[in-house]
């Protein structure tokens, strides 16, 4: 758990030292124009991979037949070392022909520039789909931290690559740092999978264990595959807009995703082992009732983590960003897109928790059609409001279509377990958002007083941790006067993740591109 809190702060941090390097340059849109078909590989085997093969590979292992499990798993490694090869080499050289599609917008010379990188960090997509198998084996052997440190090892490589080499390569030593990063995963992990000593270089095309790992891969990918789509379409929606928005719109969202990374992926942690054991025993009650617990946590965390994104926004941005090629024209950019983003916070991580009720009930097609109707009717609102909006307009787009996820997931999660307490729901989002508003209204009142703030970087950071500090204490004091339940029980289930062999579930590895 302390290596995936340091992979997420890490994370971030890369963010900041982007920023910091290139700003919203041109060159960055190029660069995350670039990267979305490892990004998209990334978010879609890594996660599929490691919860197909894991329930199979381990169950050859719990019958004794470890011999089969190791044939399995070595004909998965063999069979993907040789298809992805192929597939990178062909990506090599179809670039000009697939990166048009996704950054259509780019003018002739920043194309080229695109088709550059885009070959540069195809051999990653390799890398990505490997280091998720041999994460399923070591996790099936309950060996949990090599694969714990894959993110650290990214983001310190990525890191490393763009201080080291920027002054000679400029934004390449971005890309060659993400390559090197996401090979390094790979790396971290060979040591530990070699002391098993059960490699072979065998192929057995007839094993059973194939068949029931496409059976259980085939959904998890169409799902994954559906969310990753919205990526590629708020690239191909983003190449058309004034450079630098891109770049703004990575910044914001990654600035909006980092509570639900923390906090939501937690709670998600600890309830779905209990979802799936009240499931099995088939005590619906209890499983309603401890989603209920879950999303009412969420929204403890997540309603004025919204509001102070809301408020705070430019001072967030420029603290955390506003430094070298990242100029105030960049925190106006940015800052004005994160309210837009902001919004969709609540559903984002209130479909974490969600997705694994409906897992732990063993319902997953429904889950995945609906993944598929969001990400449609996300490409509908973008298409809609992208004349009249612009960047905004992509954000509102996903926040909305989070937003109607989550009630679609919610009304199935209702009937799966025969009904929910809607009211006592109903009601803890009421006095959370009264406390919410509270700290808002605090928040801006603060704002409203026109302090000045010297722009060195500790000053900025002092003001702006003052203003949460501020913030924070009004929200505590209105939900203890309201009598929020969620204040005791979130302290309480946050501290349960960093209790030993709790694994954290895939989706909190956050991406290592964009």
């Amino acid at each position: 758990m302390g290596a995936t809190f340091a992979s997420t702060i890490l994370g971030f941090f890369r963010e900041v030292v982007n920023a910091r390097y290139y700003g919203t340059r041109w060159e960055m849109d190029t660069f995350l124009a670039a990267a979305t078909i490892p990004t998209i590989l990334f978010g879609v085997f890594n996660g599929a991979l490691l919860s197909a093969l894991v329930p199979v590979f381990s169950e050859y292992i719990t019958h004794g037949q470890e011999e089969e499990a190791w044939r399995l798993g070595n004909t998965v490694l063999n069979i993907l070392a040789i298809v992805l090869t192929v597939c990178a080499v062909l990506g090599w050289f179809l670039a000009p022909v697939y990166v048009p599609l996704i950054a259509h917008g780019f003018p002739a010379p920043q194309m080229s520039v695109a088709v550059h990188m885009t070959r540069d960090l195809i051999p990653s997509i390799v890398a990505v789909s490997l280091s998720g198998v041999l994460s399923a084996m070591l996790n099936a052997y309950h060996r949990f931290r090599a694969t714990a440190l894959i993110g650290i090892a990214i983001n310190v490589v990525t890191i490393a690559g763009v201080v080291l080499l920027n002054h000679h390569y400029g934004i390449f030593a971005l890309v060659y740092g993400t390559l090197w990063g996401l090979i390094a995963q790979v790396f971290v992990q060979l040591p530990s999978f070699i002391r098993l000593g059960r490699y072979r270089p065998v192929i057995d095309l007839h094993h059973p264990g194939l068949s029931k790992i496409w059976t259980l891969l085939g959904p998890i990918i169409i799902g994954g595959a559906a969310g990753q789509l919205a990526l590629f379409f708020d690239r191909f929606f983003a190449s058309t807009l004034p450079p630098g928005y891109m770049a703004g719109i990575n910044y914001a969202t990654k600035l909006v995703n980092f509570p639900q990374q923390i906090f939501a992926a937690a709670i998600a942690t600890v309830i779905f082992p209990l979802l799936a054991a009240q499931f099995a025993r088939d005590n619906r009650r209890g499983v309603a009732i401890s989603a209920v617990t879950g999303l009412r946590l969420v929204n403890f965390i997540t309603i004025p983590a919204v509001c102070a994104l809301i408020v705070l926004a430019h001072p967030m941005v420029q603290t955390l960003f506003e430094r070298g090629s990242f100029g105030p024209s960049a925190t106006n950019v940015t800052a004005g897109l994160l309210p837009y983003a902001a919004v969709g916070l609540v559903a984002l991580a209130a479909n974490v928790v969600l997705t694994r009720c409906c897992f732990a009930c063993k319902e997953t097609a429904i889950p995945v059609a609906i993944s598929v109707i969001t990400v449609v009717i996300n490409v509908l609102l973008s298409m809609l409001w992208l004349p009249s909006l612009g960047a905004r307009g992509l954000m509102l787009a996903n926040s909305l279509s989070q937003t109607l996820q989550a009630v679609l997931l919610l009304l199935l999660v209702a009937r799966l377990v025969h009904g929910i307490a809607w009211g006592d729901l109903a009601g803890s989002v009421a006095k959370i958002a009264v406390a919410s508003l509270a700290m808002y209204a605090s928040l801006w009142w603060i704002g409203a007083l026109g302090v000045h703030v010297a722009p060195a970087l500790g000053a900025r950071a002092w003001y702006l941790a003052g203003q949460l500090a501020i913030g924070g204490a009004v929200f505590i004091a209105v939900a203890k006067l309201l009598g929020v339940a969620e204040l005791d029980l979130a302290w309480t289930t946050i501290v349960a993740k960093f209790e030993r062999h709790v694994i954290a579930p895939p989706e909190n590895r956050d991406a290592p591109i964009a």
